[in-house]
């Protein structure tokens, strides 16, 4: 039984780690009370789901820009103070999300410029927090230290969107906001005991930095000037390395084809009944499938396919959409007045299934990045992920969306989770050497 439980052996051996996952773990409880705060008080302001789905916008525009020069930016500069100078700039908008909520400012234009802000420092902070766990932890313990990192994200996710609701019906937005910006002091405390991190550099034992052994790629000139040459060589780099592509593609497969989120909030009002209860129900199985499976992946993070346990995770991404699917043709369209139990205890199962499944996925696609990846690139190659990972899902709610107004939530469903299955096995058929991804060989 112990094989099966977490490995928190990356806790134990590397202090910084541990200050870092216990940091950005609180800041992200408090990220979640904040994103559900924002959607809340835009629709209060504006009675409009439509100016809700604006806030997507705000945020995903900006994250792009940033994400693609923030990568660049961190494989010149110091990781440590990239992070925590972005860190600051993001608490520091969360203050001022609490301040207008304090003065009741009341101006939605407010609230998509500090989404915006925020999201701008995302962009950046992001891939330089991911560049930065390859030279707290060893090689070997890097599955171990994704399984940790995406138990708190699914913890956060999970617990965040209720406790944020709960806050807001209580006391007001404020509130939220305010705690939000209390919690996120833990990441800063994190970063700012960190040692320097430049490029190149490793601390494994405890808080000392030491030299990175040399690795295939040497740093090129123009990778020390941050600027669209530098961006355009880690895409050119990312193009000349299947099995690091692989991992993008293999994502947008699922996230693009068969992200079902957006069918959410019509299952809960036309199929299984319940309304935004049921939607809070479903998102949140989701989450807690992904805590499941993080918690019993000890044996997991120990073996050495990796890519073939990405294959088969996806895939069973991909059937438990279509099974989901399934069970809403079963349950029909008929605009219940009651919570169909059954089905609803069909679909969490499912979703459950797929939360599960898409965890396994990303603690062993972020490894690969990690390890197969030369550092002097880390931060470009995190920073395209942290774009696919933001817009693929965006992309899967338009497809989604669509096949449901064409013919339906349970088919659209279907479809994407079958097309994702397809697609999948299409890319592995043509790239094989990425299904026999060895750990202990890491080749890019």
């Amino acid at each position: 039984m112990a094989r099966l439980l977490i490995d928190t052996s990356p806790l134990r051996e590397s202090p910084a780690f541990a200050r870092m996952w216990w940091g950005l773990g609180l800041s992200s409880l408090g990220t979640q009370l904040t994103v559900v705060a924002v959607g809340l008080e835009v629709y209060a302001l504006t009675g409009s789901t439509l100016a809700v789905g604006g806030l997507g916008i705000a945020a995903l525009v900006p994250l792009v820009v940033t994400g693609l020069y923030g990568g660049a930016l961190v494989d010149v500069h110091d990781r440590r103070t990239v992070a925590l100078a972005t860190s600051a700039g993001l608490w520091f908008v969360t203050a001022l999300l609490a301040l207008q909520a304090w003065l009741h400012v009341d101006e939605v234009w407010v609230l998509y410029a500090l989404v915006a802000l925020q999201s701008a420092g995302f962009g950046i902070n992001n891939p330089a927090r991911s560049a930065i766990i390859p030279m707290l932890v060893r090689p070997a313990r890097l599955p171990a230290a994704n399984a940790l990192q995406t138990l708190l994200f699914n913890t956060s996710l999970m617990l965040g969107p209720v406790a944020g609701a709960v806050l807001v019906a209580r006391w007001g937005y404020e509130v939220a906001y305010t705690i939000d910006a209390v919690l996120f002091l833990a990441a800063l405390w994190a970063l700012l005991r960190l040692p320097s991190l430049r490029p190149g550099t490793v601390a494994y034992d405890g808080d000392a930095p030491a030299p990175l052994a040399p690795t295939p790629v040497e740093p090129a000139a123009a990778r020390r000037r941050v600027g669209l040459s530098s961006v355009v060589e880690g895409l050119r780099y990312l193009a000349t390395q299947p099995n690091v592509r692989m991992t993008f593609l293999v994502d947008m497969s699922a996230m693009v084809l068969a992200m079902p989120r957006v069918l959410f909030p019509a299952v809960g009002v036309v199929v299984l009944g319940g309304g935004e209860t049921t939607t809070g129900y479903l998102t949140a199985a989701i989450a807690v499938g992904g805590i499941v499976a993080g918690l019993l992946s000890g044996g997991l993070v120990r073996r050495r396919r990796q890519g073939a346990i990405i294959v088969w995770a996806i895939t069973a991404w991909g059937l438990g959409v279509a099974g989901f699917g399934a069970v809403l043709l079963g349950a029909g369209r008929t605009t219940p007045d009651h919570v169909l139990w059954p089905a609803l205890a069909g679909a969490l199962v499912l979703l459950a299934f797929c939360g599960a499944a898409d965890s396994v996925s990303a603690i062993f696609r972020t490894s690969i990045l990690q390890t197969a990846a030369p550092d002097e690139m880390r931060g470009r190659l995190q920073g395209i992920f942290i774009v696919v990972v933001a817009g693929g899902p965006r992309a899967g709610d338009l497809w989604l969306g669509a096949q449901a107004s064409w013919w339906g939530e349970g088919m659209a469903a279907v479809v994407g989770g079958l097309s994702c299955v397809v697609v999948l096995w299409l890319l592995v058929r043509r790239w094989p050497k990425f299904y026999a991804y060895d750990a202990h060989h890491p080749t890019p």
